[in-house]
């Protein structure tokens, strides 16, 4: 499936027939503030790649701010930062030392643990918990911004193993969501989670570890690009800069341990202007060397660049040519050097661009199985239980997260360091999202959502199309109800004739008149107890969403 279907499209999967088809062109523009129509459409856009999905009360909040309002607002995130997961579990007899001092009910999150049964219980809590959190999300980009940075450091729960060191790890970097990169660089660095995922704990003077010193260069902050030429010599010399932290599970944070470190001098290469780091000593050398470092680092032009093109391909599209990088990657990144490296400075410049909202940056995106399904729990309005009742939404979140691991994005456990390959391999990137697994995958999760939903604890959780059709503005008129679905959510439109067929088919169920929706749906309405009729609207209406979310141009962001 080409990342830009043609309206009604059934393009063929290239996994399956091996056939390719050319990208089609970047967007247009640059990046002057976009100054045309702020509509519906332009509203949606927005939300789409901000949020996920593009709730119709968020559209209708939005729609009447100006355009500078609207992204000013989604980059100013003024809600709390979420409460913790809690113990929604029971500890079963198998744990060695079960936490039995935690009340169900209770945040797990400050209580060390090293228990495996424990913290695997923990850790499926949490990623319940994460569920949860993008499904309530605010009207900001900050969750977003969240998963966007859990797939640029990457981490791997089932390798961290620690429960409270995820969480704590996932805590920085929402916390740092719109904030600084280098600082956020310098936090994830000395992190207990990434110290251990990437045997930083095990770095010291007798054995160095060459792994995080690789991956701050390689993935984190200069990348592959053919300007990016540190050598092996670096990565050797940063790993000895990056000796002697140590963690510690007792008081969930880590330390510098003088003893465990290198306090030789460090030479870098002609890409680090040749850079002497000069070995320290003592209680402060972790933190004086790895400034040191750092300032080194992001004295080049490559951390700028690279971290803007990732911003890129996460909010607008994933195709840089010559044009692109010139007129949008080139200036963004002198905007965040010059802003000492404040990611909002980028993305306040980026989303409110002619290039962001050109004709050909709508629709261009494949979501993500987490788009997919968080968007539609969003859009569709699905009901959770009360906050109260925190046993059977964690329930229901588990459901969710089994959905998204099996379309190939497990939340927490992407498939390495480097993150999912969709926002890095090339020449497919989104498309890998889409292969002959996950394509079903993802019909038979809309599917299940649209026809019976799930049901846990005796609750059901699950698109109800008539409650959905409630909400638009006038659900009685068969073709402007179908109007407002599309425009929710498809961003390449339908042709008229199918949409008259649709209608006719099964809105009007083989009739010719307009009428027959109509009355069922004021009778629906009016009159709810009229079994008859009303399994008829909500079946046709059930019908017609379903078919609308198998079609491909729904894979579509």
């Amino acid at each position: 499936m080409d990342k830009k279907a043609t309206p009604e499209s059934n393009i063929p999967d290239p996994v399956v027939t091996g056939k390719r088809y050319d990208p089609i062109p970047p967007p247009n523009g640059g990046l002057a503030s976009y100054g045309g129509s702020w509509t519906e459409n332009e509203v949606i856009h927005l939300l789409k790649r901000t949020m996920f999905g593009a709730k119709p009360a968020d559209i209708n909040y939005f729609k009447n701010q100006t355009f500078q309002d609207a992204v000013d607002e989604l980059l100013t995130p003024s809600a709390p930062l979420p409460d913790p997961p809690v113990k929604e579990y029971s500890t079963p007899g198998n744990a060695t030392t079960p936490d039995t001092q935690v009340l169900e009910g209770d945040s797990w999150v400050l209580d060390p643990s090293t228990d495996g049964t424990v913290n695997n219980l923990r850790i499926n809590s949490f990623k319940k918990w994460w569920m949860g959190v993008m499904i309530n999300q605010d009207r900001s980009v900050r969750e977003k911004m969240t998963l966007f940075w859990h797939d640029h450091f990457a981490t791997e729960t089932n390798v961290i193993g620690n429960a409270q060191f995820v969480y704590k790890h996932h805590l920085l970097l929402r916390t740092y969501a719109l904030g600084n990169f280098k600082g956020l660089t310098r936090a994830v660095t000395i992190d207990p989670a990434m110290l251990v995922y990437l045997n930083g704990e095990k770095n010291t003077v007798k054995a160095p570890d060459e792994n995080y010193g690789r991956e701050l260069q390689e993935l984190f902050c200069c990348g592959k690009g053919p300007d990016s030429k540190y050598t092996e010599d670096d990565v050797r010399a940063a790993a000895r800069v990056l000796t002697g932290w140590k963690n510690s599970t007792a008081t969930l944070s880590s330390s510098f341990d003088p003893l465990r470190h290198d306090s030789t001098d460090k030479q870098f290469s002609a890409f680090y202007n040749n850079t002497l780091i000069q070995g320290k000593s003592g209680p402060t050398a972790g933190d004086e060397e790895l400034d040191a470092l750092l300032d080194m680092i992001f004295a080049t032009q490559e951390v700028a660049k690279f971290i803007c093109r990732k911003l890129y391909r996460w909010f607008v599209y994933y195709d840089i040519d010559d044009t692109v990088e010139a007129n949008i990657i080139s200036p963004l990144a002198d905007i965040l050097r010059s802003h000492n490296y404040e990611i909002l400075f980028v993305l306040r410049t980026l989303l409110k661009s002619e290039h962001f909202f050109d004709v050909l940056a709508r629709g261009c995106q494949i979501k993500s199985p987490v788009d997919l399904i968080v968007g539609a729990c969003r859009e569709f309005g699905v009901a959770f239980q009360p906050a109260t009742d925190y046993k059977t939404n964690y329930g229901m979140y588990a459901y969710l997260v089994n959905w998204s691991a099996n379309m190939q994005q497990n939340i927490g456990d992407p498939p390495d360091v480097s993150g999912w390959k969709a926002y890095y391999q090339a020449p497919q990137f989104y498309e890998m999202w889409i292969n002959s697994d996950t394509l079903p995958k993802r019909n038979q999760f809309t599917d299940t959502m649209v026809q019976s939903g799930y049901t846990y604890n005796g609750k059901k959780f699950w698109i109800d199309a008539a409650a959905f059709a409630a909400t638009l503005p006038n659900p009685g008129d068969p073709n402007q109800l179908i109007n407002d679905i599309l425009k929710i959510i498809f961003r390449i439109d339908i042709s008229p004739a199918s949409k008259a067929q649709l209608k006719t088919d099964i809105l009007l169920g083989g009739q010719t008149t307009d009428y027959y929706w109509t009355d069922a749906w004021n009778q629906y309405v009016s009159t709810p107890g009229n079994i008859a009729n009303t399994t008829t609207v909500r079946n046709r209406l059930r019908d017609l969403l379903k078919y609308f979310m198998d079609l491909a141009e729904y894979q579509l962001a």
